[in-house]
């Protein structure tokens, strides 16, 4: 069963009043959709006769807190860096509550931005178009003085796919490889969980990126790996390959793609047991079954692979 979280408490409500303004009161308080690792809330208040929205983050995965106290500075570190894009709206950083000792959980304070996401486009090909523009934009922010940096969330060696894969031995080949010698590359400020769900559109073009907590420097293929394998999974391999042929023409000489991203990105997905994304479901998707999602992977990974064997990349395979 899932827990029924809190609405945002007495304190927290306090808190975000004296950060938008000290004669503020709150109109409404509604929960967002699509979140799944902490509280999100939408608040609405009156300041001086006008209405102002913004959003309230709480951390209230104690485990995750434990094992990266420092997630509200984080991601109101990385609000700041990812306002410096040109071209791309992100959220205004307004406060943060580190350790939760003025909201009694660790807490973040931004700007709304408009817009809604969209996860089933009328016009594929504009969508993925659109989010890869984005995301070279953001890649484009300078790095230099951002503490954090880039790491998996799986370690390929100890991947163990076969309780529900139909290939294990093709996942244990990307392991391998993944295992291996890492490539070089280029260092850039990414996003680290780039994908639909935090893209907002309006008027048919993006309007804003959204959910900065996993910011650091790190390869760009990292980003464009794990929007790939969310398009994957949530359609098919074709979005995925349409969504890195736009962000390498958007890109131009400031990126070269590596198949070995994919497949780093590709096991963080692949570490635990396969399940249907619940932000996915929450934002409006039906239809999707695990049983989907675990031959969506599968085939992805052939994909990766027999793209690496086509383009000469590790001939062994």
């Amino acid at each position: 069963m899932v827990p029924i979280r809190p609405l945002v408490s007495d304190r927290a409500r306090t808190w975000v009043v004296h950060a938008v303004h000290p004669a503020a009161s709150i109109l409404s308080i509604q929960p967002l959709q699509g979140g799944t690792s902490s509280l999100v809330h939408c608040i609405s208040l009156q300041v001086n006769g006008e209405e102002r929205t913004v959003v309230l983050r709480q951390f209230d995965d104690a485990e995750w807190v434990r094992s990266q106290p420092e997630l509200a500075i984080r991601e109101a570190e990385s609000l700041r860096r990812a306002s410096r894009a040109k071209g791309v709206k992100t959220p205004q950083l307004l406060a943060f509550d580190a350790a939760g000792s003025e909201c009694g959980l660790p807490a973040v304070l931004m700007s709304r931005l408009e817009g809604e996401v969209v996860l089933l486009p009328e016009e594929p090909s504009r969508w993925v178009d659109g989010m890869a523009e984005a995301l070279t934009r953001i890649h484009a922010i300078e790095t230099s003085g951002y503490p954090w940096t880039f790491a998996p969330y799986g370690e390929a060696s100890t991947l163990d796919t076969s309780s529900w894969s139909k290939v294990p031995g093709k996942w244990r080949t990307a392991a391998g490889i993944v295992a291996g010698t890492r490539p070089s590359f280029t260092p850039r400020f990414i996003h680290r969980d780039y994908h639909p769900a935090n893209v907002l559109w309006s008027g048919g073009k993006v309007s804003g990126v959204v959910d900065w907590v996993n910011g650091c420097i790190g390869p760009a293929g990292a980003d464009v790996g794990h929007c790939r394998v969310n398009l994957a999974l949530l359609h098919d391999v074709r979005t995925a390959d349409a969504f890195l042929q736009c962000y390498v023409r958007h890109a131009g000489a400031a990126f070269t793609y590596d198949p070995y991203w994919d497949l780093v990105t590709l096991i963080d997905f692949a570490y635990e047991p396969p399940e249907v994304y619940r932000g996915w479901t929450e934002l409006g998707v039906t239809g999707l079954t695990k049983e989907m999602i675990i031959e969506r992977l599968d085939r992805y990974l052939i994909s990766i692979l027999d793209r690496m064997r086509r383009d000469g990349n590790f001939a062994a395979l």
